[in-house]
């Protein structure tokens, strides 16, 4: 185990961080947010409502462009465990593929080949092949920072406040900004192509420098030996896979996570616009409020994990987005929905949301420590990869279920006036979905068996074996 020499009172490999280090390490996610999370909320809307595509080719699109991800991830997994770039075995790639994924998230909001879907494939396949090259290292670097898992539970609590931040600029300010740029603050969701792709220029090279940001601030300390990693292959991936339980089940945590917040997240603007007829100012508020629970709730995690327990946790804040979509459901199926309920039931959903899927991120760290006590290698890049891959494959359930029931229920999106089936569907993306989703969620995180004391403990007796 190669870890850089150290002074005062740390221990060997777990490593304090100065707050500049913390934000420059969640300034990554931010980056990722502005550019990846414009994708993820507003990419369909952009293809059904202005690029002038079906629903359903839509639907396979995302399909095949997630099935391709599934291949990517492994490969690029081993490679990054297996390489070691001049400025760094994981933050190196923040420089290296930081361009050109900006530059692709760009061109798939380009309206100039419309209605082209071999355009589309291109553009949005290989936004997504890049990103991977983006998200596993990034994932990586968060382990190689320290062991210390206080320091890993405020280093997550940073990032998803950054991360929040990035989403709140999305989800909230990207309505007020494209109805800016067309001079039309008081409509719904304007539709102008050229608004759109200006928007994601500005959102792509704003991610891009803070991806710069991220990689002048990230010093990796706990990094395996060249010699520890030089015979690592991809089919390593599914050997940690039926090893590691605790990683197979945040893994399948991932998967709920994932496609509980894809779903959810794609259906804002359409519940908004169609379900409420909402104005552009409405759904701004709407999906800010996707965002503000972060900036209240994340600085405090840490002493809520200390009072209740990681998975004491994850119960509360679960059960209280449950809450707040079953809120949601009822209020929106009123005649005049009364918009200031629906901000109170969003606030409540999303701050159960936030906190747990916020939180998740942490148990990478550990799950990549319980991999390399029972093994000998810490592979992070194959470990990451390996969450990549289920919370893409969430991502591929809700991107194919969200096209799929608004073309089964008739969305027309050449109106405002849905059919009341076509609401309904809505309202099952928005609410009905993703609940039974983070059921199923609570019930896996029960499984989940390493408690501070024990991680601990693994992280302790590993430094112990590398003297």
């Amino acid at each position: 185990m190669s870890n850089e020499s150290i002074n005062g009172n740390e221990q060997k490999g777990f490593y304090k961080l100065s707050w500049l280090q913390r934000i420059g390490f969640g300034a990554g996610d931010l980056a990722q947010n502005l550019i990846f999370q414009v994708i993820c909320t507003y990419l369909l809307f952009f293809y059904t409502d202005i690029y002038g595509l079906t629903p359903s080719a839509v639907a396979v699109m995302f399909l095949v462009g997630n099935v391709a991800n599934v291949i990517w991830d492994p490969i690029v997994g081993a490679l990054i465990d297996k390489s070691n770039p001049r400025y760094g075995k994981y933050r190196s790639y923040l420089l290296y593929v930081g361009i050109p994924l900006s530059g692709f998230a760009i061109l798939c909001f380009y309206n100039g080949f419309a209605p082209s879907l071999i355009y589309a494939y291109v553009t949005y396949i290989a936004m997504q092949l890049l990103y991977t090259f983006i998200n596993v290292p990034y994932g990586a670097l968060n382990s190689s920072l320290t062991r210390d898992t206080n320091e890993i539970t405020i280093l997550t609590s940073v990032r998803m406040f950054m991360a929040n931040l990035g989403g709140l600029a999305v989800n909230s300010g990207l309505p007020l900004f494209i109805a800016l740029l067309v001079g039309a603050p008081s409509d719904s969701l304007p539709k102008d192509s050229s608004a759109w792709f200006t928007t994601m220029t500005i959102y792509a090279i704003v991610g891009f420098c803070l991806l710069v940001f991220c990689f002048t601030q990230c010093k990796e300390r706990v990094v395996m030996d060249k010699k520890d990693t030089e015979d690592v292959k991809v089919s390593d991936l599914w050997m940690e896979f039926l090893r590691n339980r605790p990683l197979r089940i945040i893994a399948f945590f991932f998967i709920t996570a994932f496609a509980m917040m894809s779903v959810g997240n794609a259906a804002g603007a359409y519940f908004v616009n169609s379900n409420l007829h909402g104005t552009a100012e409405q759904l701004s508020m709407f999906m800010a409020l996707g965002s503000i629970p972060a900036f209240i709730f994340m600085p405090f995690v840490p002493a809520i994990k200390r009072m209740v327990g990681k998975k004491n946790m994850f119960y509360i804040f679960l059960s209280a987005a449950i809450i707040g979509m079953a809120m949601l459901y009822f209020i929106s199926k009123a005649e005049t929905p009364n918009m200031t309920l629906i901000y109170i039931a969003q606030f409540i959903k999303s701050t159960g949301v936030i906190v747990a899927t916020g939180y998740m991120w942490a148990l990478v760290p550990e799950v990549i420590s319980y991999g390399e006590y029972t093994s000998g290698r810490r592979i992070s890049g194959i470990v990451n990869a390996l969450t990549g891959l289920f919370f893409k494959a969430g991502m591929t359930f809700g991107s194919i279920v969200g096209p799929a029931v608004l073309g089964f229920v008739g969305y027309n999106s050449e109106v405002i006036e849905q059919t009341p089936l076509a609401e309904e569907g809505i309202l099952w993306l928005v609410c009905v979905i993703p609940a039974v989703l983070l059921l199923l969620g609570m019930f896996i995180i029960s499984k989940y068996e390493l408690e501070d004391d024990v991680i601990d403990k693994i992280n302790k007796e590993i430094e112990e074996r590398s003297k």
